[in-house]
């Protein structure tokens, strides 16, 4: 699990592909500390597991899922990365709840500057704007983010100068791709409520006793 604060930008050091699957291998020593083979880093909102590793870098395999699923496949030597280590157990939650589970891929449609931020406007596949709601949580490429405003089809965000200048979202252009996972809470709801609301309308008691 992690919490969506970026604890590093790391940099793709290789990315090699087989017939369904790949390696990818990042520089990222800062999250490295007490790292051992099988512990989970999140790269771009994606969790991975450590394959091998030495003091700079490490390495993950990349199956067909995650390839299709995320925008890892598309990463090139050189490329910068949003790193997060998984999180330890009395570590301060700083974002929201963050599994590292990419649900789809998004595209930056706008970006306009403020004074000293920025609002960032991206697009939404469809099945995921129910779970998307103004003032709720969205990971955008791993980084946890307060939705601004959201639509059928597309969410905006504010980013900080903290945001901007320590994590990948400061340089992703318009016409870029980003990983989204939406709050894993409201979909728990949604599949506690799933049935209910398809029959009669369900008391807010009800409701409430759900959610408690």
């Amino acid at each position: 699990m992690f919490t969506g604060i970026v604890s590093e930008l790391g940099t793709v050091v290789a990315l090699t592909r087989t017939a369904d699957a790949a390696r990818l291998t990042v520089r990222s020593p800062g999250v490295l500390d007490g790292v051992r083979t099988g512990d989970s880093i999140a790269v771009d909102g994606c969790c991975l597991t450590v394959s091998d590793h030495d003091d700079s870098t490490w390495t993950a395999d990349l199956m067909a899922e995650t390839l299709e699923m995320t925008t890892l496949g598309h990463r090139r030597a050189g490329d910068r990365v949003d790193v997060e280590p998984a999180l330890a157990v009395g570590d301060r939650l700083g974002g929201h709840i963050v599994q590292g589970h990419v649900d789809g891929v998004g595209t930056v449609l706008a970006r306009t500057p403020g004074e000293r931020w920025e609002v960032v406007e991206i697009s939404l596949p469809a099945d995921l704007a129910r779970y998307v709601v103004a003032k709720g949580s969205i990971a955008v490429d791993g980084v946890s983010l307060t939705v601004v405003e959201a639509g059928a089809d597309r969410f905006t965000v504010s980013l900080i100068p903290e945001t901007l200048a320590r994590t990948t979202l400061g340089s992703r252009a318009v016409g870029a791709q980003v990983n989204l996972e939406t709050d894993v809470l409201a979909r728990h709801v949604e599949r506690l409520l799933d049935g209910r609301l398809a029959g009669p309308a369900v008391p807010p008691a009800e409701i409430a006793e759900v959610l408690r």
